[in-house]
Formats: C-alpha cells, sequence, structure tokens
C-alpha cells in the first residue's frame, strides 16, 4: 500500500489528507512537533482573550482521526533523504515514504535585534506562543506594559490581545501609517486612527534599536531607533512577519529559495515530493499574487488540489480571484481582487475612496481608465457577498455597472444601515458621472 507522508498538521496539510482519504485508501501519516491535533491558527486569539476555550478551536474531535485511518506522529523532523526516501527525527526515530508532502508552514521573521533570546520575547504564529503569552502576560500586574514591533495583521491581533487584559500596548510600524504597504493611504490612515481609539500608543515612523535584559535575563524595555528613547516593558511581541518554515531542508535535494520552490501541480524538483500551504513558493507567481502565500483559504484550495494530483487525477493549483479578510479591532475588512497601496498601484489603476462619518466604515474600488473595468474593491465596516464580487471580476463588469448594482452585493443584516446611494452619489461628484443606482435584486443574487 502506498505510504504517504505529510509534514505539518495545519489547514494545508490536513486538507490534503482529509481528500487524500476521501479519494483513496493510502496509508497517510502526518507529523507534527507543535500539537497533537489540528487547530484553527487564526482563532488562536479567542482562547487568550476568553472567548473560546483550546478545544472550540479543534475542528475535528479526537476520535476523528483513528476512524478516517490519519496516523498522527508528534514529531520533529530534522532531515531528509530523498534517495532513500526516509524522514529523521530529532529524536532519533525515522520513517519512510512514498510520496512525502511538505506542509511545514510558517514562523515569526525576525531581523537580528539584540535581546532576541531574552525571557518574554516572542511571536504570536504557534501554540507554544500563545501558552508562551499566556505566561508572560496573564494581566497587567504580572505585565503592566508590552511593545510590539511591526505593523502587520498579527501586530493588531497581538495589541487587541493585551489590551483585553487592559495591559499598556506600545505599537512601533516602521510606515508612516498602518500597514501602508498593502492598504491605499486613505485606509491605512483611517485604521491607524482606529487603532489609537482602543487605547494602544501607536507610534509610527519608528524601529526597534534592541532589547534591554535586567538582571535575571528578563525583558526590561527596548530602545527606539530613531530617538534612542527607552521604553519601558515586560513582553515585546515581534509581528514583522513570517517566513517559510524551511530550514530543516538545507541539507537535502530539496530546492529552496524562500520557500519550497513547486511548479503549479505544487510539485518540487524532486519525484513524489510536494510542497502546499505557507511554506511553498511558487517558481512563477500566478498573477499578482506573492510567490508565498501565507493566507488560510489558499492552503486549504492547495490541500484539495494536491490530493486530486496525488491520486492519479493531476491538476493544477488554480486559486482564481484573490481574497482576504481579516479584523482590526472591531472593524471588519474585506478585500477582493486587486487594491495596490500608493507604491505599488499600476499606471493604469484608478482609485474611488468612500469614508463613513464616524470614521469606521470605508470602501476603496479599484478600476481600469482605459476599459473602466473593475480591478478590486476593499471594504472596511461594510460586508459583501463574495460570491457576486468574484462574478463581477471573472465578467469583467466596468465601474459603472458595479455602482449601478452594489445593493446586489450587500451581505449586511436587515437592519443595517446602507451606504449605497451615499457611494454612489459620491461617485458621481467626483467623476461628473449620472449613475443610478438599481434596486437590490434576489433573482441576480441567487442567479450564481
Amino acid at each position: 500500500m502506498e505510504h504517504v507522508v505529510i509534514i505539518g498538521n495545519g489547514i494545508a496539510g490536513i486538507t490534503a489528507a482529509r481528500h487524500i482519504r476521501k479519494l483513496s485508501d493510502r496509508r497517510i501519516s502526518i507529523i507534527s512537533s507543535e500539537t497533537d491535533h489540528f487547530f484553527s491558527r487564526t482563532a488562536l486569539m479567542y482562547v487568550y482573550m476568553g472567548h473560546m476555550r483550546w478545544t472550540d478551536i479543534k475542528p475535528y474531535e479526537d476520535w476523528f482521526w483513528r476512524k478516517n485511518r490519519l496516523e498522527l506522529i508528534n514529531a520533529y523532523v530534522n532531515r531528509v533523504d530523498t534517495d532513500t526516501k526516509s524522514l529523521y527525527f530529532s529524536n532519533g526515530g525515522s520513517i519512510a515514504y512514498d510520496k512525502l508532502v511538505i506542509a511545514t508552514g510558517s514562523l515569526t521573521n525576525t531581523f537580528g535585534w539584540e535581546g532576541l533570546d531574552l525571557d518574554g520575547v516572542q511571536g504570536l504564529v504557534t501554540k507554544q506562543d500563545l501558552e508562551k503569552l499566556e505566561e508572560n502576560a496573564p494581566n497587567n500586574k504580572v505585565c503592566p506594559k508590552a511593545v510590539i514591533v511591526g505593523g502587520g495583521l498579527i501586530g493588531v491581533e497581538m495589541a487587541e490581545m493585551l489590551r483585553t487584559r487592559n495591559i499598556e500596548v506600545t505599537l512601533l510600524v516602521r510606515e508612516d501609517a498602518f500597514w501602508n504597504n498593502v492598504l491605499p493611504i486613505g485606509e491605512a490612515k483611517m485604521i491607524s486612527r482606529h487603532i489609537k481609539s482602543h487605547g494602544v500608543d501607536l507610534r509610527h515612523n519608528l524601529n526597534l534599536d534592541k532589547i534591554l535584559s535586567d538582571d535575571n535575563g528578563k525583558v526590561r524595555g527596548v530602545t527606539v531607533k530613531e530617538t534612542g528613547e527607552e521604553i519601558p516593558c515586560k513582553v515585546v511581541g515581534i509581528t514583522t512577519g513570517v517566513k517559510p518554515k524551511v530550514a530543516f531542508l538545507k541539507d537535502s535535494s530539496i530546492e529552496t529559495d524562500r520557500g519550497v520552490l513547486v511548479n503549479r501541480r505544487l510539485e518540487t524538483n524532486i519525484k513524489d515530493v510536494y510542497a502546499i500551504g505557507d511554506c511553498a513558493q511558487q517558481r512563477e507567481p500566478i498573477g499578482n499574487r506573492p510567490p508565498v502565500e501565507a493566507v488560510w483559504y489558499t492552503g486549504r484550495m492547495m490541500g484539495e488540489a494536491l490530493a486530486q494530483t496525488i491520486c492519479n487525477n493531476p491538476l493544477e493549483y488554480q486559486p482564481g480571484h484573490w481574497f482576504n479578510s481579516a479584523k482590526f479591532f472591531d472593524i471588519e475588512y474585506q478585500t477582493y481582487g486587486w487594491v495596490f497601496p500608493e507604491e505599488r498601484k499600476k499606471d493604469y489603476e484608478v482609485h474611488f475612496h468612500w469614508k463613513h462619518n464616524d470614521d469606521t466604515k470605508c470602501i476603496t474600488m479599484a478600476y481600469n481608465k482605459d476599459d473602466q473595468k473593475l480591478l478590486g474593491i476593499n471594504t472596511f465596516g461594510i460586508r459583501l457577498r463574495h460570491g457576486i464580487v468574484d462574478r463581477w471580476l471573472t465578467e469583467d463588469r466596468s465601474i459603472t455597472y458595479v455602482m449601478e448594482y452594489l445593493r446586489d452585493a450587500n451581505f449586511d443584516p436587515e437592519f443595517y444601515d446602507k451606504y449605497e446611494p451615499e457611494i454612489v452619489k459620491q461617485f458621481n461628484q467626483e467623476f461628473n458621472t449620472n449613475i443610478r443606482p438599481k434596486k437590490r435584486s434576489w433573482k441576480r443574487i441567487l442567479s450564481l
């Protein structure tokens, strides 16, 4: 019986395992040194905040794995020998494979700062990171103040977590507006203001210099590179992005760059070896997508596609239109297609930006100035129907069409305020048009 071994039990690896099992009777082994069972990584923050228990973020009961004949191995792989098709564990054990799936995910990206090894310095990627934060910052008496370095999604998550326990947070961000290497400037500035409104001391245009130690090897503070200021704290959160976890492959024949290099079928340079999820890097990027996609739903899609290939139905990874979602404290964010920040904006790209007076809702639409086709939409505090926007992008709908039928895409509950008339009115004023919104039509909405 062919033996499929999967290194990593995140969304990519587990999705591959589940779909291989649906399609075949192959022996499947899943190796992880992080946890015994798969959990929803995006829900880690809610355990710390008391909204969920650890058992609540495990999508499957513990009996699920045995019932589906998925062999779970708690171990750390430190060497891969592709000549003998063997994996070697740090504890001295080993396992042979017929087909190998590398789904090791990512780890916190650091930049060699002095003091990274001190007690109280941590990232927020793994279950162990969550446990460490519970030890380092159980309340505002043990940890009266924390400094977070980095202005991405993990940084704002950690800030929200700590603020729920009344811990003072200083957030150092090197950009002049929050996440403005991803968001257009209007959105980035709005999110900066929103983060500050939740009691976070958000400081822009600043970089960490070094992390300071007390006499016991614990964090006592940090210094700021630009000003030399010393900020006292008990915890330093390093949230300067993530990088693929591929160091264990350095002595193998498997080609890596930032991640494990793969083609559209997620195959590496070695026969019967594949890579999926955060650790995979496309040799040729797909459209405007980054070569490494550290996103939950793309990991799931890679797992589904690879299962078909392993089960003798070769299938390319085709992720479709870009989509992502997140939350900045209590503002929900969605993005569809491509809305680039100013520094990466295309020559043909035009932006329309509308913001509500309460400074917690906005929408930005990008379209091609030459043919008027929609390129992408960002929303904050307004929920849109993914299927509708995805269809607009597939059908190359014009910005005029989108404005006319914007009501169809609204996904907010019945009694939420609707803002389509205001949005269209501002568009007409800015671009000297006379677009009239169409009435909402369930026939159009349901014809997906």
